[in-house]
């Protein structure tokens, strides 16, 4: 996920993973409300939040993006060489952190957060990874997982494995498609915001945080923002337009979360 430039009270666990991407990682692991009342929802919710422990630095990679002398000339100047930016700045410009849930529906699954500036794709989707199944016939195939992009271009795929066709049983990646914009011709999508106004007005509650979700959303990144400031941690540099950090694809070996980085959606419907 790309995100405006972040000063150091913007760091992104401060604001955009606090926020935005935990609101995300809610919607995904709430058990279903017992109706679309707004306060169901939330209620449900804030059960998943007080489900999480406090996020702890093992568990986070922070980053700092440097010029990238092969790339575009957008590209060649790093964070620290914007003249706005102090002097041996150690402000993150990329974070990745692992949260779990103690529930049982979620025991022993870990949520990855991340987002950062300056990186090789502009996005934000929640990407689900299935484990293999037990005695793969087909060798090491790689994991099936389900996608929903939230931007650009929202859409919800499934990338899967399937043979190939032809006489061979080779596996090949592929995707079970719904992109919104191709689907759903002619139909507005309103954007976040417009949505947002639109439940302002209509007095709607339901996608805006209540205190006590905002209580244990601070709870959670509390003690991780304060270890960070009183250990004035620099951060990893990554070159504008990578992955970010090699220690953050570490991060999610060592979870359990398997990224090969070969596979490209492709959207049928362009050409």
């Amino acid at each position: 996920m790309s995100v405006t430039r972040l000063p150091w009270r913007r760091l992104p666990c401060r604001d955009v993973m606090q926020n935005h991407l935990l609101q995300m990682l809610c919607l995904v692991a709430m058990e279903k409300p017992p109706s679309i009342d707004p306060d169901d929802v939330r209620d449900e919710k804030v059960k998943v939040l007080k489900s999480i422990s406090p996020v702890v630095l093992e568990d986070v990679v922070l980053g700092q993006y440097v010029g990238n002398p092969d790339g575009p000339p957008s590209a060649t100047k790093g964070y620290r060489d914007d003249p706005t930016v102090p002097p041996g700045s150690t402000t993150a410009t990329f974070a990745t952190a692992v949260l779990r849930v103690a529930n049982e529906r979620w025991d022993g699954v870990p949520f990855v957060l991340r987002c950062g500036k300056a990186l090789n794709e502009r996005k934000a989707e929640v990407r689900l990874q299935f484990r293999e199944v037990p005695g793969d016939i087909f060798g090491r195939c790689k994991r099936n997982e389900l996608v929903v992009r939230v931007q650009p271009d929202a859409a919800v795929y499934t990338k899967l494995m399937t043979k190939k066709p032809g006489m061979t049983l080779r596996p090949e990646e592929s995707e079970l498609d719904l992109t919104y914009g191709s689907r759903y011709k002619g139909v507005k999508l309103p954007d976040a915001y417009e949505r947002l106004l639109l439940d302002v007005v209509c007095g709607n509650q339901m996608h805006f945080v209540r205190s006590d979700e905002l209580r244990e959303a601070w709870r959670i990144f509390t003690p991780l923002l304060h270890d960070i400031e009183r250990r004035r941690l620099q951060p990893i540099p990554y070159l504008y337009g990578s992955r970010g950090p090699a220690e953050a694809d570490e991060l999610l070996k060592r979870v359990g979360f398997l990224y090969d980085g070969t596979y490209r959606w492709v959207d049928p419907h362009q050409h």
